[in-house]
């Protein structure tokens, strides 16, 4: 008897240990940071500041990263809310600063294969997530950045014969575990704008012309309020300062939720933000052991038209 009592003491004593260290910790999370906390717009929840800052220390411990600042980003929560409104669940840390940034972030839009399976995500919330390729989904965990590539988009015009180049960096982000396809998928963070509707227009002066003397020209489109291919998008405005922090000095993106916090909803003591999972009724993950061979065979099922030459551009 004495041994069994003996036994439920360790045991106990054992419980309050890993519960005061699980406190310790939480409570490690500064004063001034912890005031951020929270499930209101521009705060950050607490499971996904925490991994964030787990991870982020992890990489500065192996000297992987030596940048004073951290990403993280909460996919439950909306992205759009109403009126113009977007939903700031992008958030930039700088600890050594004290300093708390939430922005707005676009989502993965999935795709919906007619006919087949719908894996679509609407603007406000995504209810769909994974990392298969070509699935346009937003994929939950561990990321870094990684080496930035600007490309050249086109011309559009900003007023009468007076035109603008859209050129837009692409920040790659490379993962591990389930988003270690990440690169393989081409994720990363840009800003969101993109030239739609596009044709050809004759500007033999300019460097960008091709050897008949066009240039591609389209119109101008920001959608920080939309959804993206699965990347991380952010306004003109946020894209050139969060590019401008990781430029040749990397850092960690932790993005929240992963697969086992999508399995876990409905379980007590799981977070997920309570307007969106309204909205959604229940999240779901797309493996990519499973929606690949589904992609693959739509491809197959449904090729492309051939590509067509651009149009010629009417008007001046």
């Amino acid at each position: 008897m004495a041994v069994f009592v003996l036994g439920i003491l360790a045991v106990a004593v054992i419980a309050i240990t890993v519960s005061a260290r699980s406190f310790a910790a939480s409570s490690d999370i500064p004063a001034w940071l912890q005031a951020h906390v929270g499930d209101g717009d521009g705060e950050i929840s607490q499971v996904v500041l925490e991994r964030a800052r787990a991870l982020y220390q992890k990489k500065v411990s192996q000297g992987a990263v030596h940048n004073g600042c951290y990403f993280a980003m909460d996919a439950t929560r909306p992205g759009d809310l109403g009126g113009g409104a977007l939903g700031r669940r992008y958030y930039v840390i700088c600890e050594a600063k004290q300093s708390f940034r939430a922005i707005s972030s676009g989502h993965g839009g999935g795709r919906n294969l007619k006919g087949v399976v719908d894996f679509s995500n609407g603007k406000r919330c995504a209810k769909n997530f994974g990392n298969a390729l070509d699935s346009s989904l937003t994929m939950g965990g561990a990321y870094m950045t990684s080496e930035a590539k600007t490309s050249f988009k086109g011309f559009y015009r900003v007023g009468a014969k007076q035109d603008q180049i859209l050129q837009r960096t692409f920040i790659q982000f490379d993962g591990e575990g389930e988003t270690a396809n990440a690169r393989q998928r081409v994720i990363g963070g840009h800003a969101a704008r993109l030239l739609r509707g596009m044709c050809l227009r004759k500007k033999s002066n300019s460097s960008y012309a091709d050897h008949d003397g066009f240039v591609p020209y389209g119109k101008l489109v920001d959608y920080a309020g939309g959804r993206s291919n699965g990347c991380t998008s952010w306004s003109p405005a946020d894209a050139e300062q969060i590019i401008s922090m990781v430029k040749g000095n990397p850092t960690t993106l932790y993005i929240y939720p992963e697969s086992r916090d999508i399995a876990a909803v409905g379980k007590s003591g799981t977070y997920w933000n309570a307007s969106c999972l309204k909205a959604i009724g229940k999240p779901k993950f797309w493996p990519r052991q499973r929606l690949e061979p589904i992609i693959a065979q739509y491809k197959k099922d449904n090729p492309p038209p051939p590509p067509q030459p651009l149009p010629i551009c009417s008007g001046p």
